[in-house]
């Protein structure tokens, strides 16, 4: 564990300008409290907008408390002390706007799009509901949210097709205690036995300045902007010090295999391995890899399981990489019928070619020619932008970190690919067998 100091030294203004892939120019600084604040300035369209980043996601709670992360994210469209019960959401639509927030494992993000001369009221609405959430919480509305969030558990998990895979792939990859080991949603006992106290810790700890990123992207005076940061959240205090997790790498000594038996017509594979965590060497190569694999009808898994074979209806693969680690995965959904067992024997023979066969040119050039469209269309929108800047200046400490991400890229060859390939791409792994209720016999098996 490490600790990131409570307070922080006002940080002066920075003006950065980027060209590759995309021309951003932005300024950066830092309030005496420790927020983090990017203007990044675009007047093509009268819009602003404005995102907010806190450094906490379900990898920052304990196991026995999960799901508060999640259930944050909800209680802050609740109201603060001077915006009104579901007024949040209220006030900037009327405004012609939309909102709304997400959690994953390592961020919460808080995100809004507005007429330029709206700027003034969403500022005020998120510095209020930094500093004033707590006043105005009841014990009624953490009820009714916790009721709300077990709710989204049941409908996106518990009875949703495949919709427990994902978290049994989390506790078989990941050792016990891990902070990837459970999912954000977190488990109905927990949400049950949050406390009141428990929420209210929670939030002073981590709803914080500084352990918060400002981004505000789009057409709007910089230098009134400044002084409105500086009026509605220079004088929030900071939070106390902040205890990072710290996990040893994840490594598997032998293969594990999993069935879960589903309210499900077709069976699917999920074929995972240990990966890198995100901007790590190996990381670019894997997300080629991934692409070359099965992107596209003209990639391998896609040619040979469904094309070919016509075992599959479709196959996907991703390197999902996270700050605390990261993991590789082939997924496979199986025609009717279909033993999985014959579907793994075609990835492991298409996995065996790539070992011995590295990628074509022309397979990495279109692997890197989708990922750069991809870096630009995320900076197409004033909100996306102002995520990508967040993102960067959370994980990295460097807003403008595009340019090296982007560099990451430009080294990939087929024999980088190949090379990583062969050290992730191992023996032990972790196999999951998702199968109609009744019909194990379609597992994957040797």
């Amino acid at each position: 564990m490490s600790a990131q100091p409570a307070t922080a030294q006002a940080v002066a203004p920075q003006t950065r300008t980027v060209t590759t892939p995309v021309q951003i120019s932005m300024e950066t600084y830092r309030l005496r409290n420790g927020l983090n604040v990017i203007l990044s300035r675009d007047t093509s369209v009268p819009v602003v907008a404005v995102n907010l980043w806190y450094h906490v996601g379900s990898g920052d709670e304990e196991p026995g408390r999960t799901g508060f992360a999640h259930l944050f994210e909800h209680m802050m469209f609740q109201g603060s002390e001077n915006v009104g019960d579901d007024e949040h959401f209220r006030l900037i639509q009327e405004a012609g706007g939309t909102l709304n927030g997400s959690t994953n494992t390592d961020r919460t993000n808080y995100f809004q799009a507005v007429p330029s001369n709206f700027l003034e009221r969403v500022l005020w609405q998120e510095a209020d509901r930094m500093a004033l959430l707590l006043p105005a919480m009841t014990q009624e509305k953490l009820d009714n949210q916790r009721s709300v969030v077990q709710n989204e558990r049941r409908q996106n998990y518990d009875n949703a097709p495949y919709g427990l895979a994902f978290e049994t792939l989390a506790a078989t990859l990941y050792p016990s205690g891990h902070p990837y080991s459970w999912t954000t949603i977190g488990s109905l006992d927990d949400l049950n036995a949050a406390s009141m106290e428990d929420v209210q810790s929670f939030f002073r700890t981590y709803y914080a300045p500084n352990n918060a990123s400002l981004a505000i992207v789009g057409d709007f005076d910089p230098a009134q902007a400044k002084r409105w940061v500086e009026r509605y959240f220079g004088g929030i205090d900071s939070g106390p010090a902040i205890e990072r997790p710290r996990p040893e790498p994840v490594r598997l000594t032998e293969e594990r295999r999993v069935v879960l038996e589903d309210r499900v017509q077709l069976p699917r594979l999920y074929i995972t391995w240990p990966s890198v965590a995100q901007y790590e060497a190996g990381d670019a190569d894997l997300n080629v890899l991934a692409n070359v694999l099965a992107s596209g009808r003209s990639s391998r898994l896609y040619q040979r399981l469904v094309y070919q074979e016509q075992v599959a209806q479709f196959v996907t693969a991703n390197q999902s990489s996270r700050p605390l680690a990261g993991q590789f995965g082939i997924t496979v959904q199986a025609r009717p019928g279909v033993d999985l067992t014959r579907v793994l024997e075609i990835v492991d023979e298409e996995l065996a070619r790539l070992l011995s066969e590295p990628p074509t040119d022309r397979e990495i050039e279109g692997a890197l020619n989708n990922f750069e469209a991809g870096f630009i269309q995320r900076m197409q929108t004033n909100l996306g932008r102002a995520d990508q800047l967040n993102a960067y200046a959370t994980f990295t400490g460097d807003p403008a970190y595009i340019e090296q991400d982007y560099a990451r890229y430009a080294a990939v060859t087929p024999a980088t690919v190949q090379d990583t390939a062969r050290r992730y791409l191992v023996p032990n792994r972790v196999l999951l067998s998702v199968v109609p209720s009744g019909q194990t016999q379609l597992q994957a098996s040797r």
